[in-house]
């Protein structure tokens, strides 16, 4: 999606820009998202969080440091296999995929997505309860499932969605 000189283009803007004005951006940039949230679901919504997460993430340093020094690879699919993503975490860069990627760190697999909703979003955020209701199949290490859902989760704070 983010071409390399429109990513620099980017990272330039963050560098000079107070990190209010950078939110305000974020807002409007990832609206399709915060409307995919509020709505009904669809087959974008993975698709759109991970682009929202990089764009969050080029944009504002303070997101940024929540992934200082964090290595790991997520495939996030549904079990029909009609929509999966990967999000790769390698040398203080983030970058998503269209496609599931070859030995991710972690596969999560949800049986639709309402399941992905209620196991990202729910107030409480128990992943052990959605693998109790065969809502979510992990394989992989758990916690970098919580790095995720936290990252996803203050993600839709700051697009003024809790």
């Amino acid at each position: 999606m983010w071409s390399k000189l429109r990513r620099l283009y980017w990272k330039i803007v963050a560098l000079v820009a107070p990190e209010s004005w950078l939110v305000r951006l974020l807002r409007r940039k990832a609206r399709a998202l915060k409307d995919e949230l509020e709505g009904k679901l669809t087959d974008k919504f993975l698709e759109l969080l991970l682009y929202g997460m990089d764009l969050a993430f080029l944009l504002l340093a303070s997101y940024r440091r929540n992934l200082r020094q964090f290595q790991g690879s997520y495939v996030l699919r549904t079990a029909d296999g009609r929509v999966a993503a990967s999000a790769l975490f390698a040398d203080g860069r983030m970058s998503v995929r269209k496609e599931a990627v070859a030995s991710p760190t972690v596969t999560v697999t949800f049986t639709n997505p309402g399941a992905f909703r209620r196991f990202l979003f729910s107030k409480d955020q128990d992943i052990l309860q959605s693998l109790m209701a065969n809502e979510v199949e992990v394989d992989g290490n758990v916690t970098y499932v919580y790095k995720f859902g936290y990252l996803a989760r203050n993600l839709t704070r700051r697009l003024g969605m809790t």
